[in-house]
């Protein structure tokens, strides 16, 4: 059984600000709760123009930051990790898609 736990960026190491999300027969499908999670803080987070950096320094300062137990030998999810990668790829299709309603 693998549970995902959410902290808070804004209170870093701060246990009394973290909650339990959901128990997870598998490694993969607590995975995939972790990374909505990402994604859903993202979404919050993002504003019009914004680019990866300033999204990221967002998520990192103010996101909700999931991580799993107990982790497996050889397996490992990073929150920042995911949100570094999510955010460039969100920046760019928002940037792109504003550009095809501009052009």
């Amino acid at each position: 059984m693998f549970v995902v736990r959410v902290a808070d960026n804004f209170h870093y190491m701060d246990d009394e600000e973290s909650h339990a999300h959901g128990e997870y027969s598998t490694w993969p499908e607590a995975v995939a709760a972790a990374r909505q999670i990402v994604d859903r803080s993202l979404e919050h987070e993002f504003r019009p123009g914004m680019g990866a950096a300033e999204l990221y320094d967002q998520y990192v300062s103010f996101g909700d930051d999931p991580y799993i137990t107990p982790v497996p030998p050889g397996d490992l999810f990073s929150a920042w990790e995911y949100a570094k990668e999510r955010c460039a790829a969100l920046c760019a299709a928002r940037d792109s898609g504003s550009k095809a309603d501009n052009g």
